[in-house]
């Protein structure tokens, strides 16, 4: 009787599983939360990555912390993959930005590339700050973002010069 019990525990837990990670690949995942005026916690290991699928960053993941970076301020690991890289392009809104691994490689247009790694920092101004960005084949890019606004990545069209202010 108890390998009965034993084998349909096992029968459920293999036919459920699939149906588990597909509901969890098809949400996007939550920032943590806490009660008012209570910390928050989390450990490396404990981050909820997903694809941040914006046109233009195949294969770049992010976990957030705080906000939506869809919709609004907010704050958030971002994973580029080794050897990731977009053309020109800019974004909408200031971003923050702290450097954990990899090396991080962004050219701003007309002006020789910086390398940034492991602790270093760039603050991104928004609207018509025309960049490439890169990361380097060695390996993974982890960097923690503070955007001000929703996340976008608007490509550049090649030979169309930027809007006035």
């Amino acid at each position: 009787m108890q390998s009965l019990g034993l084998f349909a525990l096992s029968v459920s837990v293999i036919v459920s599983a699939p149906v588990l990670a597909q509901s969890a690949a098809q949400t996007k995942p939550a920032p943590p939360k806490a009660a008012a005026g209570q910390p928050i916690f989390t450990q490396a290991a404990d981050l909820k990555w997903a694809d941040l699928d914006p046109k233009g960053a195949p294969g770049v993941q992010y976990a957030p912390l705080w906000g939506d970076h869809t919709k609004g301020p907010f704050g958030a690991f971002f994973k580029l993959p080794a050897g990731f890289a977009v053309p020109l392009h800019t974004h909408t809104h200031v971003m923050k930005v702290i450097f954990l691994s990899g090396t991080y490689i962004q050219a701003p247009e007309g002006k020789p590339e910086v390398r940034l790694g492991p602790g270093g920092y760039m603050m991104q101004p928004g609207g018509n700050y025309r960049h490439t960005t890169a990361c380097d084949k060695a390996s993974d890019c982890v960097l923690f973002v503070e955007g001000s606004g929703a996340f976008d990545l608007k490509v550049v069209e090649t030979g169309k010069t930027p809007p006035k202010k």
